[in-house]
């Protein structure tokens, strides 16, 4: 008995760990737009390169660092000649014949030395200037890498704007599906007892079929957008994903709301990539110019050596040696090679900061021109809604006339076209509203 009621207690704990797993899972599987945009930032491909771009330079900084720190080494040998080194000696220095030379060797067999040495850097103007460049080439990885952040929350908004606008689209063709079944099977009933047409039923099949391939065309739409959408997370392709945002959520303070984003012009991306990048080209300048100032190192170096003719010279004397100086390197004469590469830097200069003012007035063009392509779009998004409401009411009115007998089927038709154009149309501006607004924001350097 207490066996069993250990199973049943085991079995309905698994239970309940088990369904707050798959409700965690499913939880996992719905997105607010916020959401989507941090997954993005931990799973994007694109976004993982420019992070480890920054992790790169900050590792160069510190290889560039480094040349100017201590730089110790140490070295060891050890030789066994199979042949001893012969000389010649004049014969006379032994009591020989004048001219006659005899043959020595000197050494011993084996010899051996080990020590190290130290270097210091002194002075070096380019390592100086090298040194700073190197921090600005860290803040250009960092300010590439926040671009592509940039980048990244522009597509995925896009991209999550997309799913909801066929979400939204696919309701309404289920919608005028369902109508168009209803008066269908009315219209058939009708002309079973002798009040309609053939012609009327056949025409009302067709605006059904219509319908149905509408819905049809609606979920293939969805279907790829919920792709895009998860290839711009980095999320599975394989997994299902869910929105949690409303759409209009997005839409109405767009379309109650004037333009009350500015330029910030100090602060946006791309000027402060224009500006970083003039700083290194300033720095490459100064590179350039240094290059006529001497370099200064000092240096220590100390050794031990040992001779012997036995293999084993741990036994033998080992004789010290050390030494310390000081090493000036002073250009002197290049053939102007030394002159063109300043000159040529120079130029560089003069182009960065000529980039620097054309960004400036490029992102002044850009945010005029976002400001009045969303003026555009709100007032484009406002007339298609209307329109898309007053097709609607004629619609409904019509339905109304076609069941009392007032208008014929092809005129019914005519106007669930018409409802079915102008809703295809509200999709498209409300699309184009939501891109206006991020490419706003884009130009201003608020998103």
């Amino acid at each position: 008995m207490k066996k069993q009621i250990k199973q049943i207690i085991l079995f309905l704990f698994l239970s309940v760990v088990g369904l707050s797993l798959k409700a965690q899972e499913e939880q996992n599987t719905g997105f607010s737009l916020d959401q989507a945009t941090q997954y993005a930032m931990q799973n994007s491909y694109v976004l993982f390169n420019t992070k480890q771009d920054v992790t790169i330079a900050q590792k160069q900084v510190w290889e560039t660092i480094t040349t100017g720190l201590p730089q110790v080494s140490g070295t060891a040998n050890y030789n066994a000649f199979l042949n001893l080194p012969v000389s010649l000696i004049p014969g006379e220095f032994f009591g020989g014949d004048p001219g006659t030379y005899i043959p020595v060797k000197f050494g011993q067999d084996y010899n051996a030395d080990f020590g190290f040495s130290v270097s210091q850097q002194i002075f070096d103007g380019s390592w100086i200037v090298g040194v700073s460049s190197a921090e600005l080439y860290l803040n250009l990885a960092k300010q590439a890498n926040e671009k592509t952040e940039i980048d990244i929350r522009s597509a995925v908004a896009q991209a999550y704007y997309a799913v909801l606008i066929s979400q939204r689209y696919r309701e309404v063709m289920l919608e005028s599906l369902e109508n168009s079944t209803r008066l269908y099977e009315e219209t058939k009933v009708y002309y079973e007892n002798g009040f309609r047409e053939q012609q009327d039923v056949d025409q009302l099949r067709i605006l059904q079929k219509n319908a149905e391939n509408e819905v049809l065309r609606s979920e293939r739409e969805l279907t790829i957008a919920k792709t895009v959408l998860k290839y711009t997370m980095g999320y599975d392709l394989s997994q299902e994903i869910e929105l949690t945002d409303d759409l209009d959520v997005f839409v109405s303070p767009l379309v109650q709301e004037l333009n009350s984003i500015d330029l910030d012009l100090i602060n946006h991306i791309d000027y402060r990539l224009a500006q970083s990048n003039f700083e290194v080209s300033d720095k490459l300048y100064r590179l350039e110019k240094v290059a006529y100032l001497p370099k200064l190192n000092a240096f220590y170096s100390y050794s031990r050596t040992s001779y012997g003719n036995k293999a084993n010279l741990f036994k033998e004397e080992w004789f010290p040696s050390s030494l310390i100086g000081v090493q000036a390197s002073i250009p002197i004469f290049n053939s102007g090679n030394k002159r063109a590469k300043v000159q040529r830097a120079r130029i560089e200069l003069d182009k960065a900061e000529n980039d620097m003012r054309y960004a400036e007035v490029t992102l002044q063009k850009d945010y005029l021109m976002a400001s009045a392509d969303m003026e555009t779009a709100r007032e484009q998004f406002l007339n298609t809604r209307e329109n898309r409401d007053l097709a609607k009411s004629i619609l409904d009115k019509t339905q109304i006339k076609f069941n009392n007998g007032m208008v014929s089927s092809a005129e019914l038709s005519q106007q669930e076209t018409q409802y079915i154009t102008t809703s295809q149309q509200l999709v498209t501006s409300t699309l184009s509203l939501l891109q206006a607004d991020l490419n706003l924001k884009k130009a201003a350097g608020a998103l």
